[in-house]
């Protein structure tokens, strides 16, 4: 990192006041889960009982303990990739060995990539193999959790690298305007990643089995036809195999659409809750969020592809990190490592619309269930199985959650009842 240069200052100012700003929103959550931590709040006595608070209370401070480590550990980590120079000298020494081609480039990107994911390994290792463990929560094996990432690995390579040589590509055919071809490209491969996730991604992590007959069945494919959601199959997925949390989701659009319950999720939950939850789940679809999450997800996009392309052509950018002038390659890997010390300050606006689509498809949930009951029942024991944080610092959650905390939930569901007609 040329210290000579202002904008490399400019940029570690930038990454400095995001960590700080980090551990004062942690600091924060935490002093404020020990403000409440003596015993349950009046508004969470019919949730969970004292033991179950108390263990909640204990596994939010030990996952809050450990996300400061980690913040820590990773600025750390990027601040000796940043000011050692190493990156300019792999950079040189590959372009040395394998030329200046797209394929080489590429092949830099994801080498290093790589090797900057590896110093997170033994913390990952830690949060699931002893933080997870202690409150109950990991089922997973060594050789299950070694074997995911061996699997991360090689489908990053087998579709991830081309789409990057794809990217790099385009730099030579269209010129200036590569970053236009980029994020189309971009954009097609993650609409054609929604047809091919379900069938041939997700089966390569988990097992997916036909809900099996049942009057459980037969009630939610009900549902999908009492609101217009037909698919043709309610899968369970074997979430249990790595952890107890638990989930439901769904995946794919139109005759690949898939609707999907943890097992743990069925286990936990009577059948007018799963019910509820899916309701939920349809809701999104019905208030079309994920046409409108993908659009603003593209709109982010192109905005992020153009900043590149313009910082690309911008000599302080690269000489500011030790790299020469019009290089792509070390443009993009920047731009990879140091786009978060701006899109964070952007988290709260997207989680406060990510919020909205959810007390929306609540609202859906509670009036195609004729009663918000169910939904608020299976969120109570959803919170409870999980052990999630009941009291997180409004600048917490308006920073990192994407859904309302329980409490706002159960307020907003409430406010149906008491406006219903008499």
């Amino acid at each position: 990192m040329n210290f000579s240069n202002t904008t490399a200052w400019a940029i570690l100012g930038l990454l400095v006041l995001r960590w700080v700003v980090q551990l004062w929103l942690d600091r924060l959550n935490l002093a404020n889960v020990r403000a409440n931590a003596a015993t349950v709040p009046d508004a969470f006595k019919n949730i969970m009982d004292e033991a179950t608070y108390r263990k909640s209370v204990a596994y939010t401070l030990a996952k809050g303990r450990l996300r400061g480590f980690q913040l820590s550990y990773d600025f750390v980590v990027l601040l000796i990739v940043l000011l050692s120079g190493l990156l300019p000298h792999v950079f040189e020494a590959f372009t040395r060995a394998w030329g200046a081609s797209a394929w080489a480039g590429a092949a830099f990107l994801f080498i290093v990539t790589i090797a900057l994911a590896i110093p997170g390994l033994p913390l990952d290792w830690y949060e699931q193999f002893h933080l997870e463990e202690r409150f109950g929560f990991n089922t997973t094996t060594p050789k299950l959790w070694c074997l995911d990432r061996v699997k991360g690995l090689l489908l990053g390579l087998i579709l991830g690298y081309p789409l990057i040589v794809l990217v790099l590509k385009f730099v030579e055919w269209t010129g200036s305007n590569w970053w236009l071809w980029a994020w189309g490209s971009l954009m097609a491969f993650q609409l054609l990643m929604l047809v091919l996730a379900p069938i041939i991604i997700m089966p390569l992590f988990n097992k997916f089995t036909p809900l099996p007959e049942g009057s459980l069945r037969e009630r939610l494919l009900t549902l999908g036809q009492k609101t217009g959601f037909h698919s043709k199959t309610i899968q369970v997925m074997d979430g249990s195999k790595r952890s107890r949390h638990s989930n439901a989701f769904f995946t794919g659009f139109g005759q690949f659409r898939k609707i999907v319950l943890f097992d743990t999720l069925v286990q936990q939950l009577s059948e007018v809750e799963l019910e509820a939850v899916l309701a939920h789940e349809i809701g999104h679809y019905k208030k079309r969020h994920i046409p409108k999450m993908l659009l603003a997800s593209a709109a982010g996009s192109l905005v992020g592809f153009y900043a590149l392309s313009w910082l690309a052509r911008q000599p302080w950018f690269l000489e500011a990190f030790g790299f020469a002038p019009g290089q792509l390659s070390p443009a993009v890997l920047l731009f990879t490592l140091l786009s978060g010390a701006v899109t964070f300050w952007l988290s709260p606006l997207a989680h406060f619309w990510s919020r909205r689509y959810e007390y929306q498809a609540d609202r859906y949930a509670a009036e195609t269930m004729g009663e918000p009951l169910s939904l608020t029942n299976a969120l109570r024991k959803l919170n409870e199985k999980n052990l999630s944080n009941l009291t997180p610092h409004p600048l917490y959650s308006g920073f990192y959650y994407s859904h309302p905390t329980l409490l706002e939930r159960e307020r907003a569901l409430k406010s149906l009842s008491n406006s219903a007609p008499a």
